[in-house]
């Protein structure tokens, strides 16, 4: 079964996701963090398959926070999703170690 965090500090989108996953078989967990000092806090603690992160966070850059994992934990599968088009964060990303980039649009 698949753990997930979702990191994102805007609640609407925690729940869509949520709702979203819940509908999927494999999915076991799924956790929510809002800021990135939370999803560090998370990530440390906890076990999960997969992360989905949001850029723009309240505290710390996701930036910041993929850096953090593909050090700590670096075989998690990081999903980044972004108000930013894909021009201007995707490429840095995919080379910072996500394995995915998507627009909220």
């Amino acid at each position: 079964m698949i753990r997930v965090l979702i990191v994102d500090d805007h609640p609407i989108v925690q729940e869509g996701f949520k709702q979203i996953l819940a509908e999927t078989p494999d999915i076991k967990y799924v956790d929510v963090a809002s800021s990135g000092n939370e999803a560090i806090k998370k990530i440390r603690e906890g076990h999960y398959d997969v992360i989905v992160l949001d850029i723009s966070l309240p505290d710390i850059s996701g930036l910041d926070v993929l850096q953090l994992v593909k050090t700590e934990k670096p075989d998690i599968p990081v999903l980044v999703l972004s108000i930013y088009p894909e021009k201007i964060y995707g490429i840095q990303t995919l080379k910072a170690g996500a394995s995915g980039y998507i627009t909220k649009e």
